[in-house]
C-alpha cells in the first residue's frame, strides 16, 4: 500500500479558509482580521518569495509560494463575507485580462483560440500591444494621467523604476546610459552644495534627485536596483561577519576595537574575498 498522503485542492484550501473564519467554531485570530490588518502579511510573504527566489531555496520557494497563495485566499474569504467577490471572481477577472492583453497568443480573445506557428509578432510590437491594453484600463478607470495607476504603496525604488518605464514609454527618457551617468555627477554636485550650506530640507531632495538617477542608471543597464540593494545588503552582511569572526579567532573585543581598527578588518575581509575570486 502506498504511504503517499492525500493532495489537497484549491478547493479545499478555500473551505479551509472559510472553517478558520466560521463563527464560533473557526481561529480567534483569523476571524478578527480585516482587509487592513493582513497587508502586513501579505508584502512579508512576498519578501520571504522574492528572498526564497534569490538563494536559489526551491524547497522553501513552495513553501512560500503556499504562504503568499494562503494570503489571497484570505482576502477572497474576507470579500465573500461582505459580497463583494469570491476567489472565483478573482480568477476569471485575471483570466478575462490576460486574454486581452495576450492577442498574439489568443487572436480571438478565447482560451481555445491560438496563432498560427510562427506568426509573432516582435518583442517591440508585444509591448505596444500591451500598454495599449493598460491605457484603454486605465481610461477604463477614470485614470487619465499617463503615470496613473502605478500603486503609490510600491517600495519607492521599485515605484522609480516603474514611473521611469511608464515615462520612457512615451517618450520621455535618455537615448542611452551614457548621459545619465553625467545626470548621476550633476546630481553629486548638487548634494555636495546642498550640505556646504546644511540645508537639511535641500539635502534631503538633492539625495532622492541621486538616488531616482541611479535608479535610471539601471534601468538603462538592464538592472533591477531592488535586486542589487538586496546583494548588496547581503554583500555587507556578510563581510561584517566576516569581521566579528576574525576579531573573535584573535581574541579580540569587537565593541572596544576602534573605528581604524574595525575598518582594518574589513579591509581583510575583501583582500581574502580577492585572493578567493582569483
Amino acid at each position: 500500500m502506498s504511504n503517499k498522503t492525500k493532495t489537497y485542492t484549491i478547493e479545499e484550501l478555500i473551505h479551509l479558509m472559510a472553517r478558520l473564519r466560521k463563527p464560533e467554531t473557526g481561529c480567534p485570530w483569523d476571524m478578527k482580521q480585516d482587509f487592513s490588518s493582513i497587508l502586513p502579511h501579505m508584502l512579508e510573504e512576498a519578501y520571504e518569495v522574492a528572498d526564497a527566489i534569490e538563494r536559489g531555496d526551491i524547497a522553501h520557494l513552495r513553501e512560500e509560494l503556499g504562504d503568499l497563495l494562503f494570503q489571497i485566499i484570505f482576502y477572497s474569504q474576507i470579500a465573500k463575507e461582505q459580497a463583494l467577490f469570491d476567489f472565483d471572481e478573482i480568477v476569471d477577472t485575471l483570466t478575462n485580462k490576460l486574454l486581452k492583453r495576450h492577442p498574439h497568443v489568443f487572436p480571438d480573445g478565447s482560451l481555445q483560440s491560438e496563432r498560427t506557428a510562427g506568426q509573432a509578432p516582435n518583442q517591440s510590437e508585444i509591448r505596444e500591444n500591451w500598454e495599449q491594453a493598460k491605457a484603454k484600463d486605465r481610461l477604463i478607470k477614470g485614470d487619465l494621467g499617463r503615470l496613473a495607476d502605478i500603486p503609490l504603496a510600491l517600495p519607492a525604488l521599485t515605484r522609480a523604476e516603474k514611473l521611469q518605464k511608464r515615462a520612457s514609454h512615451h517618450g520621455f527618457d535618455w537615448p542611452d546610459y551614457r548621459p545619465v551617468l553625467d545626470k548621476i555627477d550633476e546630481e553629486l554636485t548638487e548634494l555636495r552644495e546642498a550640505i556646504e550650506h546644511n540645508d537639511a530640507q535641500h539635502i534631503e531632495e538633492e539625495l532622492g534627485d541621486l538616488i531616482f538617477a541611479c535608479i535610471n542608471l539601471g534601468r538603462h543597464r538592464g538592472i533591477n536596483l531592488e535586486t542589487c540593494l538586496r546583494h548588496a545588503n547581503q554583500k555587507f552582511e556578510t563581510r561584517f561577519h566576516e569581521m566579528e569572526v576574525i576579531a573573535e579567532v584573535n581574541n579580540l573585543d569587537f565593541e572596544e576595537l576602534n573605528l581604524e581598527e574595525k575598518n582594518n578588518l574589513w579591509l581583510q575581509v575583501k583582500s581574502k574575498e580577492k585572493k578567493t575570486n582569483n
